[in-house]
This record gives structure tokens, C-alpha cells and sequence, in this order.
């Protein structure tokens, strides 16, 4: 009896670890419908076009040695883009708030 006694405080304070969770950037997408976003391979202009000036363009990155392509970066509100060649190689979402878990902010 004492050893159930014992366990009892241990699953309690387990339920309510688990109650407060933090909300994590991946299953934010995966619960909203897909967003409109841009698509591997749409060149730059074709995003201009859609989705309008970006808020912020940071500085390229790469490009030192012929086998590292410059990358460039637009940041919107809801996702940063990121192209090579002015073609866009990938897109991920921000974070909608401080408290949110997922990537970090791109570097300035």
C-alpha cells in the first residue's frame, strides 16, 4: 500500500507537465490549412508579383567559392523565402508568437 501511495503524487505531477506544454511552430502548420506560399522553383519576380515588396530583404549569403551559391532571403510576416539564382529553393514559417517553439530567426 505505501508503494501506491508513493507513485500517486509522481502521476500527478506528470498530468500536469504534460498540461502545460509548449506549442510548437510544426504543429501550428500542420493544424491551419495550407497557406498560400510560394513553391520551389518560381523565380523572384513571380513572387513579387503574388505576395507583393517583402517586409525586410537581408543580406546574401554564400557565394565565396564557385560551389557555394549565394542565397538570398526575403522575411514576410507569415514565412521567409529563401532563392538561389533568383529561383526559390525553399520556404519556412515564422514564428507567430515569442512563446512559440521552432526555428530560429535568420541570421542578419
Amino acid at each position: 500500500m505505501k508503494r501506491y501511495l508513493s507513485t500517486l503524487p509522481l502521476l500527478a505531477l506528470l498530468a500536469c507537465a504534460s498540461a502545460h506544454a509548449d506549442t510548437l511552430l510544426i504543429d501550428r502548420t500542420k493544424e491551419q490549412p495550407a497557406a498560400m506560399v510560394p513553391v520551389r522553383g518560381q523565380t523572384a519576380s513571380q513572387v513579387l508579383a503574388t505576395f507583393g515588396e517583402p517586409s525586410e530583404k537581408l543580406e546574401p549569403r554564400g557565394g565565396q567559392k564557385r560551389q557555394w551559391p549565394t542565397i538570398n532571403r526575403w522575411v514576410y510576416p507569415q514565412f521567409t523565402v529563401y532563392f538561389e539564382k533568383a529561383k526559390v529553393i525553399d520556404v519556412v514559417a515564422n514564428k507567430a508568437s515569442a512563446e512559440e517553439v521552432g526555428p530560429k530567426p535568420p541570421i542578419r
